[in-house]
Order: structure tokens, then C-alpha cells, then sequence
């Protein structure tokens, strides 16, 4: 075995175009070959499966940095290594880039058993052909290595190894975390975000403004970013990415996808999300997890296969897809929220959007823990995949937004109050949106929940939505909340005070 002590280097693996047992990235037909005993083909000619596993296996993960690793931790990469090495093995080999802006792109590679070449194919849909370059990340995928999953992740190494999973999501994920983590290094910061590029053309002129939104899988990333907000040429909206981006220091935001997107189904409709439906039954999607009728028949309403049902779409099917990855330039960033305590919109001073990214609030998806969905969660960043100090990337967030003077929002996109509550419509998300956007909201301070609030917004009455008329006894249960943020927020040593102590 050619391990270095401990974890493989991306060199150690084989050299898969002069391996005899390595098939080297064969085609979108060959993969789906590959595949075909496990396949169900939908109406539309597309390919549908269904995984053992359905969704991450969060707990089951550990990475270098954060955990502690023994030689058992050690063992998953050498047993990866050996499996590629072992030449009885039927091994596929895929490569890929992350990223395209020369200082966010990086070559994967991801090894995986012929058979599981439906993992390989949605997965290589998503992202785009390398091209010669030297490799910088290597995921090993052995769905049936172990009883129980197991990840293992060395993120200095750039060395993935995913045993007993096999879920379309690991593979996507192993190298979209280090994505992230190296960013971090260069001193950026990676964000569990889509991003789009709105384009206004009113009293202000002709302009365009850069928005990213931050949210936890399922809670409307790919809904916001692909929403056209209803605007009429010569305005518009593309999107530019919908799950994982690096702000940099230049204020660019760099994406990591360039073939498609990794997009929720279950609920999918037609007349409210008339694009992303439309791609997802493109003969171009492959699906996972989604309700398929022996005849082919597509359910996207039905959870047969659980909430976590997912379709790899392509951005050339999606007419609002932007030609590019990166957002040349931030202007602003939204957090997206299900508190009910919590107003349409907020705008939040710098201090304040890096206590909302350390508190990440949100509710819990099938994305995540499908035996919790729907409960309050809080998640540094929205992002489950952040590698080191979580208390650092709080303060490097307040930094960056800083230095670049970003506007900074909370939306809720879930109802407000608790006692009559009223739901936050599209209408009413969209309005608030289109008005960020263009300057138009009027705010006021909020004494009560110590934040900036709106006090006018075209086209919706923002009065229906004041937070303490729908909360009994709002004060008792605003004290709680901000004892509850506090007491999290404690948590972080390496947070920077002024952060932790502007708990909203």
C-alpha cells in the first residue's frame, strides 16, 4: 500500500488513464449503464433511483480537524486506497472542477464501484469536465463497505473516504466542504448560499445588484435564487448559484457549480415553480428518491421514498441560469429565517448579521435529520459543513461584510407570531425582496426586538406582520429568546465579544 502515515495525498491514489481495472470517466451513457439494473426510467425518459440512504449521515461524520482521530479514523482512508489499488475491483473513476475564478477552482476526483455509477452520474452532472490539471481533492465512495456509515474527512490532505452511504449527497458534499475550507485558507470565507443577479432599470438608472441568500438545505435557497421576482425586460434575475459559494475578499462571490443543480422535488409544482419544474422533468434530470409509477408516472407530491426526495437538473435547462458561476460583486446578504419571532425583513448593522450567522436560525429539513423536521435548530452559518473554529468564522464573516459594507437582512419566510399567526407569502417575500433591492422599504426602529424593521413596503400591508401584536405576552417570550441566543452564543470562545454581546 502506497499511504503515507495516517492519510492518503490525492498522489497516492492511481493513476486512473494507466490502470487496467479503472474505467476513467466514461460517459453519461456508460454511467447510467452502469446503473441500469437499479433504475426506474420516468415518462420523460429520465432516469430515477432510489438510495438506501436518504439523506447525510451528519452524526456518522468526522473530519481531521474538529475530531480527533484514531487509528480506526485512519483506517477508512486506507481501506479507500486499497479498494482503488486492488485490481479484482470493477473501479470507475470520475473527474471533475469546483469552482471555475482562478482563486476558488479546484480538480475532484471521485472513485466509486461500477455498479454505483448512478452516484457518479448525477454527481458529474453537477459540476464541470477537468481538464488535465493536477487533482486537488479525491472522494472515495463503498456503499457497501460497512453496516453502518462511516465518513471520514482529511481536509489538509483534500481526501474523502465515504463508507456504507450511498447517497448521492455525500459525494457532493465531500468536495464542496473542502471547497469551502480552502477558501477559508485564502482568506475568504465559504457560505452554504446561493447567490443571483438582479437587474433594475428605474429612478436610479440602470444597475445591477448581486444578492446572496444563506439558508439550511430545504429552506428555499434554490426557490429564492431562481425566483424572477415577477420583473418585465428590460429588468431581470439570473441565477448564478444555489447552494454553496466563497466570498472573497475582493467582494466576488465565487461558485462552485457550473453543469446543474442539486434541487428538493418533494412538493415541486408546476405553477408556482414553473422553471425548476420544468428541468426536473427534462430527460436530462436523473432523479433520486422521487414517487416513480411503474409506468414511468412522476409524483413530485407524494413522499414515497421520504421528504429528502432530490433531481440533479441542469443549468442549461433553466432559463433564469446565468452564463457564469461567480457574482462579480456582493451587494447584499439575506438570511433566511422560520423564527416566528422575527418580522418579513430586518436590516441588521455588521455586528448584528454575524450574530445572525452565528445563530443561523432556521428549522430542521429532511435534508438534515429527517427524524427532527420542523423543529427550531440553530446552525453557525446554515452551514452543516464548516471545517474548524466556528467562533472564527463568525468573526471572519463581520470582517469581510465590513470592509466591503454589505446591506445585511433577515427574512422570515414562515409565519410570524405565535398566537394568530400570519404566513409569509411569496407575494410578501417577493415584495420585500424587489424592495431591498431597489431601496424602496422605509424602516423605523424596533424597540422591542432591538432591530431595524420596515415601516412602508410597496405592495403589501407590512402592518399585518408586527411581531409583538401576534405573540402573547411578547415580552416574556422575547427575554427568553434573547436569553436562548446569549446562552448559545456563549459557546464560542473564539468569538469576538462585540459579536456575542449584540445579541438582538
Amino acid at each position: 500500500m502506497s499511504a503515507l502515515k495516517g492519510v492518503p495525498k490525492p498522489t497516492d491514489y492511481p493513476d486512473p488513464e494507466t490502470t487496467e481495472h479503472v474505467t476513467y470517466n466514461p460517459s453519461f451513457a456508460d454511467l447510467r449503464a452502469y446503473s441500469s439494473h437499479l433504475e426506474t426510467t420516468t415518462e420523460h425518459e429520465s432516469p430515477s433511483y432510489v438510495s438506501e440512504y436518504r439523506s447525510r449521515s451528519s452524526a456518522a461524520t468526522k473530519n481531521a480537524v474538529d475530531d480527533g482521530f484514531d487509528d480506526d479514523d485512519h483506517a477508512a482512508f486506507e481501506r479507500g486506497l486499497d479498494w482503488v489499488e486492488n485490481p479484482d475491483n470493477d473501479v470507475i473513476c470520475v473527474d471533475r472542477v469546483v469552482g471555475r475564478h482562478p482563486e476558488a477552482s479546484h480538480v475532484c476526483r471521485l472513485y466509486l464501484p461500477k455498479e454505483y455509477g448512478r452516484i457518479a452520474l448525477a454527481w458529474a452532472k453537477l459540476l464541470e469536465p477537468a481538464d488535465g490539471e493536477p487533482v486537488d481533492f479525491v472522494t472515495v465512495q463503498l456503499p457497501d463497505a460497512t453496516d453502518e456509515p462511516r465518513i471520514r474527512v482529511a481536509p489538509d490532505a483534500g481526501v474523502t473516504t465515504v463508507l456504507g452511504s450511498d447517497y448521492t449527497g455525500e459525494a457532493k458534499k465531500s468536495f464542496l466542504r473542502l471547497f469551502m475550507h480552502r477558501a477559508k485558507r485564502r482568506g475568504g470565507l465559504g457560505l452554504h448560499a446561493g447567490s443571483k443577479r438582479v437587474t433594475l432599470d428605474d429612478e436610479n438608472g440602470r444597475r445591477e445588484v448581486g444578492q446572496v441568500f444563506l439558508g439550511l438545505s430545504g429552506t428555499g435557497k434554490s426557490t429564492l435564487t431562481s425566483h424572477g421576482l415577477w420583473l418585465d425586460d428590460p429588468e431581470g434575475v439570473e441565477m448564478i448559484q444555489d447552494d454553496v459559494c466563497a466570498l472573497l475578499p475582493s467582494g466576488t462571490v465565487a461558485g462552485s457549480e457550473g453543469g446543474g443543480l442539486y434541487i428538493k422535488t418533494f412538493g415541486l409544482d408546476a405553477d408556482e415553480q414553473p422553471e425548476l419544474h420544468d428541468a426536473a422533468t427534462d430527460e436530462s434530470a436523473v432523479l433520486e428518491n422521487v414517487a416513480v409509477d411503474d409506468d414511468g408516472t412522476v409524483r413530485f407530491d407524494e413522499p414515497r421514498y421520504g421528504r429528502n426526495a432530490r433531481a440533479v437538473v441542469r443549468r442549461s435547462g433553466l432559463d433564469s441560469s446565468a452564463d457564469g458561476i461567480d457574482l462579480d460583486r456582493v451587494d447584499q446578504v439575506f438570511f433566511i429565517t422560520r423564527n416566528p419571532l422575527m418580522p418579513p425583513i430586518a436590516r441588521l448593522s455588521a455586528e448584528q448579521a454575524a450574530v445572525a450567522f452565528m445563530l443561523g436560525e432556521s428549522v430542521e429539513t429532511s435534508a438534515g435529520d429527517p427524524s427532527r423536521i420542523g423543529e427550531s435548530i440553530r446552525v453557525v452559518g446554515t452551514n452543516p459543513f464548516i471545517v474548524g473554529s466556528r467562533g472564527e468564522e463568525g468573526n471572519r464573516f463581520r470582517n469581510l461584510i465590513a470592509d466591503l459594507d454589505l446591506e445585511c437582512y433577515v427574512i422570515n419566510t414562515g409565519a410570524v407570531g405565535t398566537d394568530d399567526p400570519v404566513d409569509v407569502g411569496v407575494e410578501e417575500t417577493v415584495a420585500v425582496l424587489e424592495g431591498a433591492a431597489r431601496g424602496r422599504i422605509e424602516w423605523e426602529r424596533d424597540a422591542d426586538l432591538d432591530l431595524e424593521v420596515p415601516s412602508e413596503v410597496p405592495d403589501i400591508d407590512i402592518d399585518r406582520f408586527g411581531v409583538a401584536d401576534r405573540v402573547d405576552d411578547f415580552e416574556a417570550a422575547h427575554t427568553a429568546l434573547r436569553s436562548e441566543r446569549r446562552s448559545y452564543l456563549d459557546r464560542f470562545d473564539d468569538l469576538d465579544d462585540e459579536i456575542a454581546d449584540r445579541t438582538y
